[in-house]
């Protein structure tokens, strides 16, 4: 079972390559690059390093959401595309999942995976590893970080925060309330390994099937709304 996964749903984009679990290659960039620029060729790359086919390819996993909306688009497209082309099924994976999936394994590590949703929000989840795997606490959700630290502070444990908005928790969240732990940097930024991990207990779907999960409206959507009531 040959997989590529894809990730685009923040400012690093990457794509990995994943034979039966195991996975054969990495690619990723950070330099802030549109997507539609790099995603395909890191895609194409991968491939041809490892001597396969895009005909080769049994599936297609991409991070589905939440994340930026011009991101998720650009990775859903190019998943649809190939999946389209190849005659081949996806599989969409939650964000949020895929960046503990690929996070730190130790058993009973307390994960807080978060992306910065601005409005003093981040979008968020909870996990905890059991038996090497992340174990869901929470539902995604868009969340005030001053309700994300009423969350936490009734924990024993330790949090490692993950994800873009790692940095924002760990800054922003009262650490005499909350202990907080910042992952190391190649663990905070999401990466296409973690969707790929993420999806090898994914039930596949087909290209018509795989749709975005935004959690929340976008900002030409939420001004729109804020016009219309202006009017009323």
């Amino acid at each position: 079972m040959l997989t590529l996964a894809l990730e685009s749903s923040a400012k690093a984009a990457s794509a990995a390559l994943f034979e039966d679990g195991k996975m054969l290659a990495l690619s990723m960039e950070n330099c802030g690059l549109t997507h539609s620029r790099t995603l395909l060729p890191m895609a194409e790359d991968l491939l041809k390093n490892t001597g396969r086919s895009v005909r080769d390819l049994d599936r297609v996993a991409v991070a589905h959401g939440p994340g930026s909306f011009t991101g998720l688009r650009i990775g859903m497209a190019e998943a649809k595309g190939l999946c389209w082309a190849l005659e081949i099924p996806a599989v969409g994976v939650s964000t949020l999942e895929a960046m503990a999936c690929g996070g730190p394994d130790a058993e009973g590590a307390m994960l807080c995976c978060a992306m910065d949703a601005r409005r003093s929000q981040v979008y968020n989840a909870l996990f905890t590893v059991k038996d090497g795997r992340p174990l869901r606490l929470t539902p995604d959700r868009a969340i005030s970080i001053a309700d994300l630290e009423t969350e936490l502070a009734g924990s024993k444990k330790p949090w490692m925060v993950l994800g873009d908005g790692a940095e924002l928790c760990y800054n922003t969240l009262d650490r005499e309330k909350v202990e907080v732990q910042l992952a190391p940097e190649p663990l905070r930024i999401q990466s296409a390994r973690g969707v790929g991990l993420a999806a090898m207990d994914k039930p596949v779907v087909t290209a018509d099937e795989l749709l975005p999960v935004y959690l929340r409206l976008s900002q030409a959507e939420r001004q729109r709304l804020e016009r219309l009531s202006e009017k009323l």
